[in-house]
């Protein structure tokens, strides 16, 4: 069962620490090849079973400048697999909107670095992928329960 969407969600404060936490994250993530941040250890039950991080870089729709964050991600064979969760906020995420109307993207996985073309999963693999995503986050299903939007589950091919 789902838990009750936190007040916190409609918060202004919520966008600018995560904005920080994002920006701390990447500068991190980069600097150590990924050795730092590469897993998503945040919480008690993913202490052990911590899910894998990577970053994507876009390309800005508004600024045309490069915009990277950090992401949970599933190997799907060459395939990297990505959510717009944005932690169950009522709007897609800025990197989301950016692939939309720019789908080459750069994957960096740890010290490894790739061009992708990434594009939202169609229904049946949404279907597919989404029981796999969630067993890999569980808060997923939370977020999913929080917003009026189908949270997209995008797909990074090889370019």
């Amino acid at each position: 069962m789902p838990k009750p969407r936190p007040d916190y969600l409609d918060d202004p404060r919520t966008q600018r620490i995560t904005k920080a936490m994002t920006a701390a994250h990447v500068a991190v993530y980069q600097a150590t090849g990924g050795a730092i941040g590469r897993r998503f250890r945040a919480g008690r039950r993913y202490l052990r079973n911590a899910p894998p991080v990577c970053l994507l870089t876009t390309i800005g729709r508004k600024s045309r400048r490069p915009r990277t964050v950090p992401l949970l991600y599933l190997s799907d064979g060459e395939r990297v697999v990505v959510v717009a969760s944005q932690g169950g906020m009522p709007r897609h995420p800025a990197w989301y909107l950016n692939l939309r109307d720019n789908p080459n993207v750069l994957v960096q996985i740890q010290r490894y670095r790739r061009p992708m073309r990434a594009r939202t999963a169609g229904k049946r693999e949404r279907e597919e992928l989404w029981p796999r995503l969630v067993e890999m986050y569980p808060d997923y299903e939370d977020y999913q329960s929080w917003t009026d939007r189908e949270i997209p589950v995008v797909i990074c091919e090889p370019a």
